[in-house]
C-alpha cells in the first residue's frame, strides 16, 4: 500500500492560539483514524509559545506581558521545552502521524523529522546540522543550527493514544527580532540564553523566501510518500476554535 500525506498548508494568523489548538485537533483526528497521516506548514501570526514548564515559574505572567508588549499573543503550546518565538518570518509545521503505540520510537521520530529539514535545508542553499548549541533558546537534542553555528529550527512532540505529533519551527528570517523579545522574556521567568545562539536561514542564504523553504521541505517529503494536499475540515477548525481558551494566557 502506497504511503499517502495530506499536506495542509491552512493558516490563520490573525487568531491568536487557534494554529495552537489546530495542531492538538488534527492530532485527536488522526488518533482516532478520522485522518490519516498529516504534515501541516504555514506562516504563523505573531505567537509566543511558552512550554508547561514556563507556566509553572514564578515569573510567568511578567514573561507574558512583556510578549505582549512586543506584540506577540501568549500561549502554552502542545509539546515541552522552553518559550519560541514565531513571527511572519518563520514557518510553522507539524507532522502528526498515526502510531498504535506512539510511547516506540519517539527518538526515531525527532530524527526522521531534523533530518528531512536537513536535506530540504540544503536544497535552498543552506547546510545544517542537528544538534544542539550551547546558549541556544528552547534548547532541543533535534534542533537545527547552520555553519556559523546558530540555532535555525526547534521541534517538539506530544502524543496522543495511536498518534504522534513532531511539530515546531522554523526561523527563515529575523532573528533579531527573536531575540528582541525572547531576552525579556527569558528574563522574567530566569531562564539563561546566548543571543548570539539565534539565527535565521536567510544568514547564509540572502533573499530566502518562506515559499521558497515551504516548497523545498514539500519536495523532500515527497520523497517518503505520496503528497496529497488537502485542507482542515470544518469540524477540525471548530475543535480548534473550542480548545482556544485551553491555550491563552490571559492578562491578570
Amino acid at each position: 500500500m502506497t504511503r499517502t500525506v495530506h499536506l495542509i498548508r491552512d493558516s490563520y494568523p490573525a487568531l491568536g492560539g487557534l494554529d495552537t489548538t489546530l495542531a492538538r485537533a488534527l492530532l485527536r483526528s488522526v488518533s482516532a483514524g478520522v485522518i490519516g497521516e498529516t504534515f501541516r506548514i504555514y506562516s504563523p501570526g505573531r505567537v509566543l509559545a511558552f512550554g508547561k514548564r514556563d507556566s509553572t515559574e514564578v515569573g510567568f505572567q511578567r514573561a507574558a506581558e512583556a510578549s505582549r508588549r512586543h506584540g506577540y499573543v501568549p500561549i502554552v503550546r502542545l509539546a515541552g521545552g522552553r518559550a519560541a518565538v514565531f513571527h511572519e518570518n518563520t514557518l510553522a509545521f507539524g507532522w502528526t502521524l498515526p502510531i498504535a503505540a506512539p510511547r516506540e520510537g519517539i527518538q526515531d521520530r525527532f530524527e526522521a523529522l531534523a533530518k528531512l529539514l536537513v536535506r530540504a535545508f540544503a536544497r535552498v542553499g543552506v547546510e545544517t546540522k542537528i544538534g544542539e548549541i550551547p546558549g541556544e533558546y528552547c534548547p532541543g537534542r533535534f534542533s537545527v543550527h547552520h555553519g556559523a553555528g546558530r540555532k535555525v529550527m526547534g521541534v517538539g512532540q506530544r502524543l496522543a493514544h495511536n498518534a504522534a505529533h513532531v511539530g515546531g519551527v522554523i526561523v527563515v528570517g529575523g532573528a533579531a527580532a527573536i531575540n528582541d523579545v525572547i531576552g525579556p522574556v527569558y528574563g522574567a521567568l530566569g531562564v539563561d540564553f546566548d543571543p548570539s545562539a539565534t539565527g535565521s536561514l536567510d544568514e547564509m542564504a540572502p533573499g530566502l523566501t518562506l515559499s521558497a523553504v515551504s516548497d523545498a521541505i514539500v519536495v523532500e517529503l515527497a520523497q517518503l510518500a505520496a503528497v496529497v494536499e488537502d485542507t482542515l475540515s470544518v469540524a477540525t477548525v471548530a475543535a480548534g476554535r473550542a480548545m482556544v481558551p485551553d491555550h491563552l494566557v490571559f492578562d491578570t
